[in-house]
């Protein structure tokens, strides 16, 4: 099941006139019936909400005035999201003639045409407070709450992600709740600017579009949808510069290729647009290669294995991810370890939607092969799994038979596709054959007819940080060293990284600092070596300037290289 939970709006989502008729609390009790969570997300205070409905126990959790209370109909208990603002405001909206005015926990609201009012008041008290509206509702609220908000504090609480989530609603302040969801649907009476951003619109309005809904929710979890939903992972371009995207939901991907190839420069990226786009992720680290992969929780070293309690601790949580160092596993321990862990994290999947998807670096540690080429811990409609393997050929049938993507990196794909197709029954069709440059791969979705391509693949974010990390504090080998001969070459001091190149220049002479300076040596190691043009023009300015002494090239040296490396490292 991929969603967990329906959000819905109230006033002219559920509620028409202000009330939710009986067949429509007849299909939201299906949806409960169905194990699915239920969020109810409204402008409108408690207190209003409890006088117009009675059936406010149907809910698990309501988000009320627009996102600054979260509600919980079981325990009564409330929390609030922000301060309420300060009663002098809506003391200064009645004297200026505002009519209609509402206060609520934190919720101040009005009508149109206050609003012009509502925004002087709030100039003139110096208040860090926002206006929204709703269909002639004037609300203000303090900077930064909505029914976003409100519906990931409420969904926390329910140990959901919003990747799990339906939103249906109708008015402007629905827009920023329902773009959180996975999918978002508006009913038929909704105003034309929530239907242009919304993934699906019903056929009928108010209730009997959220009946409409719920129908197809229940009969296909919405599958027929999956090409219109906004949310995909953007792994590269293609030769023709259109963006090749997978969906973030029930894909799974093999990536393939020789050791040194870039598979995990490739799986990085691919694990940063999960991050950035919010999707949980588990890694399976059999080596040691991820501990220090950002917005990841690293379990384990080479002294002390995980545990799987340690594993289901983290990822329990909606907003952690976690990577699984096996490096203090033993290697014939590790299938086991990796099947206790991946039994749970199914269990969990099956209760919540997550983690979304499950990474297996080095893929041949942990699954094992049994006489007719099957996968004892491999579990049947797995889905959303990462794999990484040097040869196709080494993971068994089953795991392969599972696999929706290829990848190959490195220079011979011809062979993995066809090492790939060996073992999972499959034949690899033609394709053009030439030479793949770096930060190129090819793919191959082998269930379909398309034959197989080449595509750049978007680099990660850390590229640039490894890169200075390497030569901010590395180890260059001696051919790539910078030496300070002097003049005369008399000298033969050498720097191996950045750090040293700089602590060596404040020591040597002024007259072997001006001569590598000025002779281009310097500029030539930063371009050439370091491989920053950026830095070598910079170099070569001040390089140029013939009045500079040797303490102030020194210092502006400095202070490019220190801003560029030693501090973003």
């Amino acid at each position: 099941m991929r969603y967990h939970a329906l959000a819905c709006d109230y006033d002219g989502t559920i509620a028409w006139d202000g009330k939710v008729d009986a067949a429509t609390i007849a299909a939201l009790e299906t949806v409960r019936d169905s194990g699915r969570k239920l969020l109810l997300v409204t402008g409108r205070e408690l207190d209003d909400l409890a006088a117009t409905f009675p059936r406010m126990d149907l809910f698990d959790r309501i988000v009320a005035e627009n996102g600054a209370v979260v509600y919980c109909p079981a325990t009564r208990e409330q929390t609030l999201l922000a301060q309420a603002p300060p009663k002098e405001f809506a003391e200064a909206l009645m004297v200026k003639g505002v009519e209609r005015i509402s206060v609520g926990q934190v919720i101040v609201a009005t009508w149109e045409p206050h609003e012009t009012t509502a925004l002087e008041v709030i100039r003139e008290l110096g208040l860090e407070l926002q206006v929204i509206f709703n269909k002639g509702a004037v609300m203000i609220l303090p900077s930064g709450i909505n029914k976003s908000v409100g519906l990931v504090k409420a969904l926390a609480d329910l140990g959901l992600s919003p990747h799990n989530v339906i939103g249906v609603g109708d008015a402007e302040n629905d827009h920023a709740f329902l773009s959180t969801c996975e999918c978002s649907v508006a009913v038929a009476n909704a105003l034309d600017t929530v239907k242009k951003e919304v993934d699906w619109v019903t056929d009928a309005g108010h209730g009997e579009g959220v009946q409409e809904l719920i129908r197809v929710l229940l009969a296909t979890d919405l599958v027929e949808l999956e090409d219109r939903l906004h949310h995909k992972l953007v792994l590269g371009k293609q030769h023709d510069g259109a963006e090749f995207t997978i969906k973030p939901y029930g894909t799974n991907v093999l990536i393939c290729g020789t050791s040194g190839s870039g598979k995990s420069t490739f799986a990085t990226a691919l694990l940063e647009r999960l991050t950035d786009l919010k999707y949980q992720f588990l890694v399976i680290d059999p080596e040691g290669d991820y501990t220090t992969l950002e917005n990841a929780i690293a379990l384990g070293d080479h002294q002390r294995p995980p545990t799987v309690e340690e594993v289901l601790d983290v990822i329990s949580k909606v907003d952690q991810n976690s990577v699984v160092n096996l490096t203090g596993v033993g290697l014939k321990d590790r299938p086991k370890f990796f099947e206790s862990v991946l039994v749970r994290a199914q269990e969990l999947r099956t209760k919540t939607g997550r983690p979304h998807w499950l990474f297996i670096d080095e893929a041949h540690h942990v699954f094992t092969k049994s006489r007719n080429g099957t996968a004892s811990t491999f579990p049947r409609h797995v889905y959303g799994l990462l794999l990484v393997t040097l040869e196709p050929d080494s993971l068994p049938e089953s795991v392969l038979a599972s696999v929706d993507l290829v990848i190959a990196v490195g220079d011979k794909p011809e062979e993995l596709f066809a090492n790939f197709a060996n073992v999972a029954g499959a034949k690899v069709p033609p394709f053009a054959k030439r030479a793949v440059e770096k930060g190129e791969a090819f793919a191959w979705l082998w269930r379909s007819d398309i034959p197989p391509f080449r595509f750049r693949v978007t680099p990660p974010h850390s590229e640039r940080k490894r890169h200075q990390r390497k030569y901010a504090a590395g180890e260059l080998p001696p051919e790539q060293s910078f030496y300070f001969r002097g003049p005369e070459g008399k000298l033969n001091i050498r720097s191996q990284n950045l750090n040293m190149f700089l602590q060596i220049a404040d020591g040597v002479d002024d007259e072997t600092w001006l001569h590598h300076l000025r002779s281009g040596d310097i500029v030539h190691w930063f371009r050439n070596v370091i491989k920053d043009p950026a830095l070598a023009d910079e170099a070569q300015r001040v390089a140029a300037d013939i009045n500079l002494s040797a303490m102030e090239s020194r210092k502006q040296i400095r202070e490019l290289v220190e801003q560029r490396y030693i501090l973003a490292a």
